[in-house]
């Protein structure tokens, strides 16, 4: 079967491997598309930073792609699936012994292994997985919906954190996927959401997908914009999501007096926070990353019902054959005029 494969720092490779067969426990999953995304590139360009230290299983040659939907080919073993359900794959496995599992916190543990990150995952034809953690899509979610059940999972699981109420205002600091989902999860919470960007594209997208209103970074002074959208407030919880290093400070100075900062991105370069932003005004910083248990079903309950909208996510199909020219370099371009491309082996 083919396979998009991370060898090392800028070094991915279409290759032609076996098959693989599924132990006791997992499902061998027919993969219909998986989608490329920001951590994908960093992954490529600056290295795996995801592996366990204790678990060279997860070492290069690794097969890349983490946001995943497909069928279920076979089971090994008994489960509560069976072969031609059609299925997105809870990318996340962990312990579930530890201290943190125990306490419901399974992205903190020690153990935590992510397909396509720190075990094979989605860009191939087929991958196995726990039965455990695929999940059975209804028929009301496309099967080129699915792999954005991920980002989604992501967003859903920052609104959890942020403890968010119906009621209250917040504001998401970069709307490109993860950030136009949590906006989507904040406002089926029941929040008014303010969308903050400086690419058009994805202002418009947010206005179209509920935005209560949005704030064009480029031209607008951001906090006075969200003061007067909050009558001289400032909004409850400011969601960072964007990754970029210089916004975080903004974003906790974005944020009201008592008020929460969710940062939501990932950064890979270090900033500096005048503390004095958080300690005198009571300001809470929360960190969010990947998902806890029951996010991603919620996140499929929310899509199945309407509250979570996928489709405009997809931006283009590319065939598993062209998946690094017309996925992953295109991707890199600094001006990519795309949410999420879809690889699929069936394009």
């Amino acid at each position: 079967m083919l396979a998009i494969r991370l060898y090392g720092t800028n070094d991915i490779r279409l290759d032609d491997i076996p098959v693989p067969e599924p132990a006791v426990g997992e499902a061998l999953v027919r993969i219909s598309h998986t989608s490329i995304c920001a951590t994908d590139i960093e992954v490529w360009q600056h290295g795996q930073s995801f592996r366990p230290e204790d678990d060279p299983d997860a070492g290069a040659p690794l097969v890349m792609g983490h946001e995943i939907g497909g069928s279920v080919e076979a089971v090994n073993g008994a489960s509560n699936i069976e072969p031609g359900m059609r299925a997105v794959v809870n990318n996340v496995l962990t312990c579930r012994q530890c201290h943190w599992c125990i306490r419901g916190t399974q992205a903190t543990c020690p153990q935590m292994r992510v397909a396509g990150l720190s075990a094979d995952g989605g860009l191939a034809e087929f991958m196995t997985w726990p039965a455990s953690h695929v999940i059975p899509l209804p028929d009301d979610i496309s099967d080129s919906e699915a792999p954005i059940l991920e980002p989604a999972t992501v967003g859903v699981h920052a609104v959890r954190r942020s403890g968010i109420k119906a009621g209250d205002r917040a504001a998401v600091i970069g709307c490109g996927t993860v950030g136009t989902l949590t906006m989507q999860a904040a406002l089926a919470a029941g929040a008014s959401v303010y969308a903050i960007d400086v690419r058009q594209q994805s202002l418009e997208l947010a206005t179209e997908l509920g935005a209560d209103a949005t704030i064009d970074a480029s031209s607008q002074d951001v906090k006075e914009a969200l003061w007067d959208l909050t009558d001289g407030i400032g909004p409850d919880i400011v969601f960072e999501t964007s990754g970029v290093p210089s916004l975080p400070p903004k974003a906790v100075q974005a944020t009201r007096d008592g008020g929460t900062t969710v940062l939501v991105g990932i950064y890979g370069e270090n900033t500096s926070f005048d503390f004095s932003d958080i300690v005198l005004p009571e300001k809470t910083v929360v960190g969010t990353v990947a998902a806890g248990p029951g996010d991603m079903e919620a996140a499929v309950r929310l899509v199945a019902a309407g509250k979570i909208n996928l489709k405009p996510l997809v931006s283009d199909v590319v065939g598993l054959d062209r998946g690094i020219p017309d996925g992953f370099e295109r991707m890199l371009q600094p001006k990519k005029d795309v949410f999420r491309i879809l690889v699929s082996p069936e394009a």
